[in-house]
């Protein structure tokens, strides 16, 4: 891989891995409803599920999509699917001792890292890196160098929302203030849907 397209590749994982999307709006609610340590699982989880995404894709995964299409329309309606669930738990939840709503618990590690094979611009992210910046010469190895660069640039690049998330604590320390915040949550996290049931396949 040359200089000028690992450059260019850290650019992508970074723009793709830093802006809105279902992730990082999950980041943001939890760090605000369990603080910055409590989420680190949820986002080492993140990072190494698209690692191993990015590996499944380069190594063969990707081609199945271009030979059976339906799978790629059938995986981005179970993902839709999903998110909506989850929209759905994230605003019912209220604070962890708070009696009433849900005893809310944030994602656990190996509970994040398989939600990246449900997440569509989890896929679209694993798809553009393996299709546009991985050289075919030594492909294995770039492969291998992709998937680990990846987590690399997307761990920290997240923590911007969970830390931006448990800054905003303090100003949700009253259960209907932090009701309100889930609600705004979850709506955003639906409308993280809109270019998956548009059909974009841009990212997010």
């Amino acid at each position: 891989m040359t200089p000028e397209l690992l450059l260019a590749f850290i650019a992508f994982a970074f723009v793709t891995s830093v802006t809105p999307g279902p992730n990082n709006t999950m980041l943001l609610a939890s760090g605000a409803n369990f603080g910055l340590r409590r989420t680190l699982p949820h986002m080492l989880g993140i990072s190494l599920g698209l690692m191993l995404l990015v590996l499944a894709v380069g190594l063969g995964l990707g081609q199945l999509f271009e030979q059976v299409p339906m799978f790629y329309s059938l995986l981005r309606y179970v993902g839709a699917a999903y998110l909506l669930y989850l929209a759905w738990k994230i605003a019912r939840a209220g604070a962890p001792d708070d009696q009433t709503g849900e005893r809310g618990k944030p994602f656990g590690f190996f509970q994040a890292a398989a939600f990246q094979w449900v997440n569509p611009k989890a896929w679209i992210m694993a798809i553009g890196a393996i299709t546009t910046y991985t050289p075919q010469d030594d492909f294995v190895v770039n492969v291998l160098c992709i998937a680990a660069l990846f987590a690399l640039v997307n761990c920290p690049t997240m923590s911007v929302w969970t830390v931006a998330g448990s800054l905003l604590r303090q100003w949700l320390s009253s259960p209907r203030v932090l009701r309100g915040f889930n609600v705004g949550m979850a709506l955003l996290l639906v409308a993280s849907l809109y270019p998956i049931l548009a059909d974009v396949k841009g990212t997010l």
